[in-house]
């Protein structure tokens, strides 16, 4: 009698979905073909335009495979991929044409159509159980013959890009834009309002997978992201000046970062001046790729970013916060707690405003700043703990570290920043200092310590310092020297409350200038 029950109620769903009811729009009942062969761009856009005629619904996909071009949702439209549905977008590139405004790379272009997007649109939704497949490795195998080079003429979309970007072209003096192929991001929301995509499975997209431009109100909740390794920059979730951002429960593992904040980039994002703001990542695996980042492309600034309760396994970094000098922009308050990181191939936790070699410049409007952010309850192993770069003429400031454990081949090391706090960190390194700072302001050190001293090494090592307070530390056994400081910075320092009677040599001054207080 229960198998019975169980094979009615199934069968009564399977009808309820094939059955046309208000407000809900079955594509191959306007003609799409579930076969992987012939195109359903035109059967889709139908199901669109008249669901959008209704005043909105879903347009739904059951099982099949669909092959289609681009397709443009309008305000109040669903995409509902069942399970066993997949979308998988041509690889004809005239498709994507004629060529539309989009940002790429924090820069405003007009470009290939986003394979799914919408044009100042409200209450836009990607969900279900299926699989949107880029196909992207046709994009990927033609722009990198074009890395290479060669004698080939350029390409019909070459000219077509670069006749409609002549200006941005001159202004940027970007070689991707001199060479004009930019693949198009996968889906790409460009001003609109209330956008979900939730459930999906995004596989092999030609560049960014998941990218609103100019959006408020973003839930991007239970998604998987996949692509090949090698495939470049196939980024999984990049929000681009958006504002009340919400990221959750995904699952990604991609060709490059796997979530990444950006507001543009250099003098086309300053110019536009929008920043992202109000964004909470929480609850989400990230395996190969880059990691999460804020930047490089952050000249409209990033503020208000909360990340949580994340998992990285295999990731070349951790967080990274990156810019460099002619970008711009403020990165502030930013809290990120409770990451676990494993085999992280470089930094744990990376803050540069070098990413790009530069030389020294006047503060202006070209000058990133990186000010009030704060890390929590992080534990794992990395190649780096901790690298924290500011520049000389603005150092990075009012940055925290609290209940840190960390395994690595090198430690801390901070320079040029100002109102550094390290509380109850952790540091196992390989080779060198647990800690080392160079021209700080401001440092307090408090509760930190190493289970692997090394011989000849401190644990913590201090060069041109100023107002810095070591304290309640604990030396544990084999230490050699717990605090080495230069003599010229020896003044600045106060050592008070610690346990370091394990140590040979509690404080050693370098030098002959300046006296510690111990």
């Amino acid at each position: 009698m229960l198998t019975v029950a169980v094979g009615l109620v199934f069968a009564s769903v399977a009808t309820a979905q094939m059955a046309p009811t208000r407000g809900y729009y079955n594509v191959v009942g306007f003609g799409a073909s579930p076969n992987g062969q012939t195109k359903c761009t035109e059967a889709i856009r139908k199901a669109i335009d008249t669901a959008a005629g209704e005043g909105g619904g879903t347009v739904y996909f059951p099982s099949g495979t669909y092959l289609t071009g681009p397709i443009r949702l309008r305000s109040h439209i669903t995409l509902y991929l069942d399970a066993g549905a997949t979308l998988k977008f041509s690889t004809d590139f005239d498709d994507y044409l004629p060529m539309v405004p989009s940002r790429w790379e924090g820069i405003a272009v007009t470009n290939f159509s986003p394979l799914i997007t919408a044009y100042q649109a409200e209450d836009i939704a990607i969900v279900g159980r299926g699989t949107l497949d880029g196909q992207g490795e046709a994009w990927w195998d033609f722009y990198n013959k074009l890395r290479r080079g060669g004698d080939a003429p350029r390409s019909k979309w070459q000219e077509e890009f670069s006749r409609l970007n002549k200006d941005v072209i001159t202004e940027m003096n970007y070689n991707l834009l001199n060479i004009g192929f930019l693949r198009p991001p996968f889906i790409q929301p460009y001003e609109c309002t209330n956008v979900l995509v939730e459930g999906v499975t995004i596989r092999n997209s030609p560049f960014w997978n998941v990218t609103p431009v100019y959006c408020e109100n973003v839930n991007v909740r239970g998604v998987t992201i996949i692509s090949p390794p090698t495939s470049p920059n196939t980024d999984g979730i990049n929000p681009d000046s958006c504002r009340n951002i919400r990221i959750s429960d995904c699952h990604i593992s991609v060709g490059d970062d796997c979530i990444t904040i950006k507001s543009g980039r250099d003098a086309n994002g300053r110019r536009i001046g929008r920043p992202l703001e109000n964004c909470t990542i929480v609850n989400c695996t990230l395996l190969r790729g880059h990691g999460l980042s804020i930047g490089s492309e952050m000249s409209g600034g990033v503020k208000n970013v909360t990340i949580a309760n994340c998992v990285f396994d295999g990731t070349d970094h951790g967080i990274r916060i990156k810019s460099t000098r002619g970008r711009g922009g403020v990165v502030e308050d930013i809290r990120v707690s409770n990451l676990v990181m494993r085999n992280i191939r470089d930094e744990a936790l990376l803050l540069t405003t070098f990413y790009t070699k530069t030389d020294p410049e006047p503060v202006s409007e070209r000058t990133p700043i990186f000010r009030n952010i704060h890390f929590s309850g992080i534990t794992g192993d990395a190649k780096v703990a901790c690298a924290l770069t500011g520049l000389e003429e603005m150092p990075v400031e009012n940055v925290t570290f609290t209940d840190i454990q960390l395994d690595a081949k090198t430690g801390f090391a901070l320079k040029d920043a100002r109102g550094i706090e390290l509380h109850h960190v952790t540091v196992n390194t390989e080779t060198g200092p647990a800690v080392t700072a160079s021209t700080v302001d401001g440092l307090e050190i408090d509760g930190v310590t190493t289970a692997k001293p090394h011989a000849a090494t401190p644990v913590i090592q201090l060069d041109k310092v100023k107002r810095v307070f070591v304290h309640d530390c604990v030396a544990t056994p084999g230490t050699e020297t717990f605090l080495r400081v230069s003599g010229d910075s020896a003044d600045n320092v106060t050592v008070d409350g610690n346990d370091l009677k394990q140590a040979k040599t509690a404080v050693e001054k370098t030098g002959d200038t300046g006296t510690g207080h111990h």
